[in-house]
């Protein structure tokens, strides 16, 4: 039997044509979505979101292309864009009776979160983002080779086809990669856990590919439109985030600052898979940004 998280309910939500997300529910209170990251599903929000459903109404969906959500074909470039899976999880949010949340995403879910704060301001009250720099700075600070931390980004930018077969020649250990070498507590992901992500990814492929294809293209069009504009976050955001500005030479939290004026950072020495490795952190995090 798959883990899940303990208390929650999972069920299926229709949130666009054609596509629904499996989403698991909990507890009552002011609604908080949590939003996983890579090569990851909902359940990494275990114990933050056992602990939040205490008070709040937790929502932790499968984005679109992961986990136990649809996975339609990516046929123009935009379906993976984060606008695209921004939408998404307002919609899921109002056909759960949530007009307004909270947002709070890890990795991949943290870049559509930042989307769904810059394109839906009057939705998200609060938004936090765990170890990721908005898409455009991504880009940005990756350079020489200091850049081969992020090899995977480059590879999965290509054009269909060739991205596509490399993984699936090797899947488990591709992804077994990144959840061994990101991690610094190898305990903090069980086996059964472990053997989930890796099969929920195995069986995505071509979707996690194009989410990522589109974060090479459209998506970046996306935040330069919103740089030229001026967009900023205007919600309480607070970030956490390993210190690897230092390691390839730009600050962190001046990147973050351009975004959000609103802004707590901090910096933590866990692994990149903090909401499993540091669960209280995460928790007191996003409980001190809940209560501003």
């Amino acid at each position: 039997m798959a883990p899940e998280i303990t208390g929650f309910t999972r069920r299926r939500v229709t949130v666009a044509d054609g596509v629904a997300l499996t989403v698991a529910t909990g507890g009552s209170g002011s609604p908080v979505v949590l939003l996983h990251g890579f090569p990851q599903t909902h359940l990494m929000w275990r114990h933050v979101a056992a602990d939040l459903a205490a008070d709040h109404t937790v929502i932790c969906p499968d984005l679109r292309g992961y986990g136990g959500s649809d996975k339609p074909a990516d046929v123009d470039g935009q379906t993976y864009s984060k606008r695209t899976m921004a939408a998404d999880v307002v919609a899921l949010a109002r056909e759960l009776g949530h007009d307004r949340f909270a947002l709070a995403g890890h990795d991949r879910g943290a870049l559509v979160a930042i989307r769904a704060g810059l394109d839906h301001p009057d939705v998200v009250t609060h938004l936090a983002s765990l170890d990721v720099l908005p898409t455009l700075d991504m880009w940005d600070v990756l350079h020489g080779t200091s850049a081969a931390v992020g090899f995977h980004l480059y590879l999965m930018a290509q054009p269909p086809g060739l991205p596509e077969q490399l993984i699936s020649g090797a899947a488990d250990a591709f992804f077994g990669h990144f959840l061994d070498s990101w991690t610094t507590d190898p305990d903090a992901l069980p086996a059964d856990v472990r053997a989930e992500y890796l099969k929920a990814s195995r069986e995505a492929i071509p979707s996690i590919v194009a989410d990522y294809r589109a974060s090479a293209a459209i998506d970046v069009e996306h935040d330069e439109a919103d740089r030229r504009a001026g967009n900023l976050l205007r919600m309480p955001v607070s970030v956490l985030q390993q210190d690897w500005g230092a390691a390839l030479g730009f600050d962190a939290a001046a990147r973050w600052r351009a975004w959000a004026p609103r802004l707590t950072h901090r910096t933590v020495s866990c692994g990149h898979f903090m909401a499993e490795e540091a669960p209280a952190e995460v928790v007191k995090t996003l409980r001190d940004l809940l209560a501003g």
